[in-house]
């Protein structure tokens, strides 16, 4: 069978079973039921129509109403999950005392359904066990995210030629949406937490972006419908307004952030300011974030760096602002570890994290930058290496 371009290696996918039972072995857990799209794409190197079952020794069997491509582990044909049980038994497997479900993101009606396909047994939520063994990228993983992150470099390189005076937001966000999709990425933004969605990213110019949103994003905007109220709203792009690009790139999967912010014309001295503290905290930060650091204290150095300038009314939003400078990325956006300041979790050699210091300029618009990076011992390692300085369009 041919596997097409995405696969994660085999050893890789034994490897991430391997973690994720010794972690639910730790937890007293004799097996887990792996239900959603992000996380099968994990475990399974691939989206499956059905379950992953990981049980406590690392086998893993794949119960799928749909015949799949699998690298790893067993597949078992089934037309419903109150299957699972009695297969386990034909094939001498034990049934679990104490199993996992993912709580936290599948819906409610799933959860109980799973839950009773074993009644004799108890189950928690194994949703951090996931959410751990998935902050900590192996080096196959990292180099997926140097993928994404070199398709953006090479889209952004070119808006400025894709800018035409007169254009709107939604105009040129199209125009990057095309390069992105011309240079490999997948398309797919895929997000943590069930109430967050955007398609590829956002474009801001002007006081949009000072317009509230729904969602819980560093940024909002009016957006065009009240079906997806975030993002462009169709503004023209005016002289001495900022154009702020968070467009995602996603290979294979494999998703990076990284914002650059554009200008027509000169804009004032403030958003100039404004946009240069934002590069001092992102490399102070880079500097700072080495394994071991605290990401609550990150969060507050960045919290010092923005109210010694005086800058703190338009940090992360100016009418709605954000209480985070960062958040875990890989197969979704706002994975862990968070950077704010309720933070408890320790920074560790191989997270991925993009640190977002934003401001909103009333009158001007957004300004600021994103990257991703890769946590090391000895500090922050930038993936989306691309000019960090404002950029005029004309």
């Amino acid at each position: 069978m041919t596997i097409e371009r995405g696969y994660a290696p085999a050893v890789e996918l034994r490897d991430r079973v391997g973690r994720t039972a010794a972690a639910m072995r730790r937890k007293g857990l004799d097996a887990i039921i792996v239900s959603t799209n992000a996380n099968l794409l994990y475990v399974a190197g691939t989206i499956i129509n059905g379950y992953a079952y990981i049980a406590r020794d690392g086998e893993v069997t794949f119960f799928v109403r749909r015949p799949a491509p699998l690298l790893i582990g067993e597949m078992a044909l089934i037309r419903k999950p109150e299957e699972i049980p009695q297969w386990l038994q034909s094939h001498g497997k034990p049934l679990p005392s104490t199993f996992g479900l993912e709580y936290d993101i599948e819906s409610y009606s799933t959860v109980v359904r799973l839950a009773n396909i074993f009644p004799q047994s108890s189950h928690v939520s194994a949703s951090d066990i996931l959410a751990a063994e998935r902050a900590v990228k192996s080096r196959w993983e990292i180099e997926q995210l140097r993928a994404s992150a070199a398709i953006q470099a090479c889209a952004y390189s070119k808006i400025p030629k894709l800018y035409r005076p007169g254009m709107t937001d939604v105009e040129l966000q199209i125009e990057v949406e095309r390069e992105l999709r011309r240079a490999g990425t997948i398309g797919l933004f895929r997000m943590r937490g069930g109430q967050l969605e955007m398609y590829m990213g956002s474009l801001l110019t002007g006081d949009n972006a000072d317009e509230p949103s729904a969602y819980d994003f560093a940024m909002g905007g009016a957006g065009q419908s009240a079906a997806l109220p975030v993002g462009a709203d169709g503004s023209a792009i005016k002289s001495g307004q900022a154009v702020m690009i968070d467009l995602g790139g996603n290979a294979g999967g494999w998703m990076t952030d990284m914002t650059r912010t554009y200008s027509v014309g000169a804009l004032p001295q403030q958003a100039i300011d404004a946009h240069n503290l934002s590069i001092e905290i992102a490399h102070a930060i880079a500097r700072r974030g080495h394994a071991g650091a605290a990401a609550a204290e990150l969060y507050d150095m960045a919290i010092a760096m923005v109210e010694k300038a005086g800058f703190a009314p338009y940090f992360m939003g100016h009418r709605q602002q954000a209480s985070f400078v960062g958040h875990g990325i890989g197969l979704e956006v706002n994975e862990l570890p968070v950077l704010h300041h309720r933070s408890k979790e320790i920074l560790q050699v191989g997270n991925v994290i993009a640190v977002e210091p934003k401001f909103v300029i009333p009158g001007v618009g957004a300004v600021g930058i994103e990257n991703t990076y890769v946590v090391t011992d000895r500090g922050l390692d930038n993936l989306t290496v691309f000019p960090e300085d404002l950029i005029q369009l004309d």
